[in-house]
């Protein structure tokens, strides 16, 4: 690994570790700098005993192979993004990875082209690449942050980024690597405080997740997810987040949501425990979509890295059966291809 990278992760560690906030009439502060999830929200079982080792071993044990049609070619994604003119659109990247046109603005969601998902040469690999290179990237006037973990923020990207001059949000604490990356345009937000960029009103809502970069830093930054406002539609870009009832008081607050983005993978961790309280299963992300009264839902978080031990083709599937015990139809429940690139107007209707 390149001297460069190590040098890298060190000065970010120490960029994020940096003096906390703390607010004592917020419930999810904590007097010693450290946030939580929302009161009443799922807590993972202190008995369970991770293991490294047990991971690592179950995931050799999984064998599949990628579908032909999981991922469209880039030339075929750059020649349609060139066609797109001012269409708003959405397009997978991977993983967490979206591109969205909103009007005059491109915006990127939790940027990660990298090989892979940790420190130096650890953490999970790529089994297939992103949709279209960094280098290939259209010009971006907004990056959407929406936790401090590797597949999620990613160092390597952060570096090789084109646009410095890009408007960047994040929760609070986690703008170490950004501003240590020379961009200087860029706003922390605590949960429920409000960004206007431009035609956009950005509000960072809670999620049930948390955050953890080494040893030494669990929970130190904040986690949370996006609510974008645009031309009287409602888009909901959660952060990875566990199933509470946190969901029914935002969609009190905030729905209905016209289109919400969750994630559908990594839940499954047998044989050291039955599943993650931090990450929805198909079942419970239309739960949610339920709870916010959202009327189309987009699967994301999976198909690009194994994270967990579910087959990885295997959150599809469920999401798409899960629709007739939520009350959705199937057309309701969205995925995408890796680089495809849909409408706006198609997906809301």
């Amino acid at each position: 690994m390149s001297t460069y990278r190590f040098l890298l992760i060190l000065v970010s560690f120490l960029l994020l570790s940096g003096t906390m906030t703390f607010s004592a009439d917020k419930y999810h502060h904590l007097p010693d700098g450290t946030f939580r999830n929302v009161e009443g929200s799922p807590e993972r079982d202190p008995n369970i005993k991770w293991s490294y080792w047990t991971f690592y071993n179950e995931k050799q044990k999984i064998k599949f192979e990628v579908p032909k049609d999981h991922v469209i070619p880039e030339n075929e994604v750059l020649k349609k993004l060139s066609s797109m003119g001012d269409e708003d659109y959405v397009m997978w990247i991977g993983h967490a990875t979206f591109l969205m046109k909103l009007g005059k603005e491109i915006i990127l969601t939790d940027p990660i082209f990298s090989k892979n998902a940790g420190p130096l040469f650890l953490g999970s690999y790529r089994y297939v690449d992103p949709a279209i290179q960094l280098k290939n990237v259209p010009k971006t006037s907004l990056i959407l942050v929406t936790h401090n973990h590797y597949d999620h923020l990613d160092s390597e990207t952060i570096f090789n980024f084109s646009y410095k001059d890009t408007k960047v949000l994040t929760p609070l604490k986690v703008s170490g690597l950004f501003k240590s990356n020379s961009f200087k345009n860029i706003s922390e937000l605590d949960w429920y405080d409000t960004y206007q960029h431009n035609d956009l009103k950005i509000t960072l809502l809670p999620a049930i997740h948390w955050s953890k970069r080494t040893p030494f830093d669990t929970n130190e930054s904040l986690w949370g997810s996006y609510l974008i406002e645009y031309k009287g539609k409602k888009i909901f870009f959660a952060c990875d987040t566990g199933f509470g009832n946190v969901y029914k008081d935002l969609g009190k607050k905030f729905g209905p949501i016209d289109l919400l983005f969750i994630n559908i993978g990594a839940y499954d961790f047998r044989p050291m425990f039955n599943k993650s309280v931090y990450h929805t299963t198909p079942e419970e992300a239309l739960e949610i979509g339920r709870m916010l009264n959202a009327k189309k839902v987009v699967g994301m978080h999976w198909g690009t890295f194994i994270l967990s031990l579910e087959h990885p083709f295997e959150p599809p599937v469920r999401f798409k059966k899960a629709t007739a015990k939520t009350g959705y139809q199937e057309k309701d429940a969205i995925l995408f291809k890796i680089g495809e690139i849909k409408k706006l107007d198609d997906i809301l209707k």
